[in-house]
This record gives C-alpha cells, structure tokens and sequence, in this order.
C-alpha cells in the first residue's frame, strides 16, 4: 500500500453567501424554508467566496499531522473534505484506510434508539462490522462513563453525555486514518484527560492523524509537522514548533 495516507492535490472550494447548506442534513431545510423566502434573496447574498485556494499536502502513513490557523481559515472546511462529506470545486483528495472523522461527534445518533443501540448504528456508519462491534462494546461503553444510562434513549441525553459516548465509539473504530477537530475539549476536566491518553494511544498504534485544534500545546504534544492556514491559502508547512512559532508572530 501507498506510504501516503492522505493527500490533497491543489484543492479549491468555493461557497455562496447566504448557501447555509453543505451536507444533505442541512440540504433538506434548507430549501423548505427557501420556498418561503424566495422573495427576499437578494443579489448580495448569492456572491462566491474561495474558502480554500490551491491547498496541497499530503500525510505520511502513521504520521500526526497538525493544522493550524484563525477561524475562517478553511481548517473545517479540508477535514468535511476529507472525510467526503462535501467535495471540492477544483483539485483532487486521495484516502488510503479505513477513516474515522472526530468532526461532528454523535452526527450519527438517532435521538429515540437508546446508547447501547446507537454504538451499532454509529459504529456501523463508521465502517464497523457488527462482531467488531460486539467485541469492543463494553469497552465503550466502559470508556463513556456513563453505563448506568447506556439503555435510555439519546434524547434524555445531556451534551456531555451525548460527546461521551460519541467520542467513545469514534476512537475505538481502530481506524488507519483519524479527523479530530477540537474534540479533546469534550465533556468535564477528567474526560477530557481520558481523551488526551486515548488520543495518544491512537497516535502510538500507528494510525494517521490529522489534527486540527487551537490548542496549540496539544498541536505541538501530537504533531510532528504542521500546516498553517489563512484565508484559505497555505502559508507554510513544516516542524511543528515553527510553524506555531510563525502562526504566534503573524
């Protein structure tokens, strides 16, 4: 197999203002509600907007590659990419192994199954068999913390119960290639410690990751390169510690 996990090959995305949809979740409503205000558009809120521009690098097999930047830099924007839940306006995007995003935890919860069900539902979406998932359940569900609720329906959920069990079954997918965006911020202070250990678990058995975070420290714990964002351009790509450095002088 390729020693290139990932690659993004002069990739370019473009949005519309006032275009609040970019997956089929957020389709849906989206055009319900424009069949109501179609009067009101305007010409100004259709202009384009380039969220990236010619954006390429590629990460090495068993790499934690971290990704850097202001908000509105296009950091969300690669990993949805990525993760193929929208697609580029120009350029390519190449993913060897099985992946796990850790963008929108517990996207894939049904609010009326209970958590138990969920892990098989979630599980399942994120490429799971159903004997893997039997085996790893009651590490899971261990891991969430919250087994005394793990048969009541999601919805009676609070948020950070709801981020538990979803950062449980996201991270013991075994995935080759992982997505994190900002979830080691998950849940209360102990939590979020037993997501830092399981993230470095993840990173020692070999898996790829790309990390994208604005916790600087933990980028600089993680990564051994790192990519700067602005705008939508890449500013520079190189060891970690420069690259923040250079992000902190900018």
């Amino acid at each position: 197999m390729s020693e290139v996990a990932l690659r993004m090959e002069h990739v370019y995305k473009k949005f519309r203002k006032g275009e609040i949809y970019n997956s089929l979740r957020d389709l849906i409503p989206a055009l319900t509600g424009r069949m109501f205000r179609q009067q009101e558009l305007r010409a100004g809120d259709k202009r384009e907007f380039w969220a990236l521009q010619d954006v390429s690098f590629e990460v090495e097999r068993g790499e934690a590659f971290g990704i850097i930047g202001h908000n509105g830099a296009g950091k969300s924007t690669i990993l949805k990419i990525l993760s193929r839940i929208m697609k580029p306006t120009k350029g390519r995007m190449v993913v060897h192994g099985r992946l796990s995003a850790l963008i929108e935890i517990a996207a894939g919860f049904h609010q009326d199954l209970t958590g138990r069900e969920n892990i098989f539902l979630n599980g399942t979406i994120l490429g799971m068999t159903k004997r893997e998932i039997e085996s790893k359940l009651d590490q899971i569900i261990a891991f969430s913390g919250i087994e005394e609720f793990i048969d009541t329906p999601v919805k009676r959920y609070s948020s950070g119960m709801y981020a538990r069990l979803g950062f449980s079954v996201a991270t013991h997918v075994d995935p080759e290639v992982v997505l994190v965006d900002e979830v080691l911020s998950v849940g209360d202070e102990l939590f979020q410690n037993k997501c830092v250990e399981r993230m470095r678990e993840v990173v020692s058995s070999g898996a790829t990751v790309l990390f994208v975070s604005h916790n600087l420290k933990a980028v600089a714990e993680f990564c051994r390169r790192c990519l700067l964002l602005e705008r939508g351009h890449v500013v520079t790509i190189g060891p970690a510690d420069e690259v923040i450095s250079s992000y902190l002088t900018r």
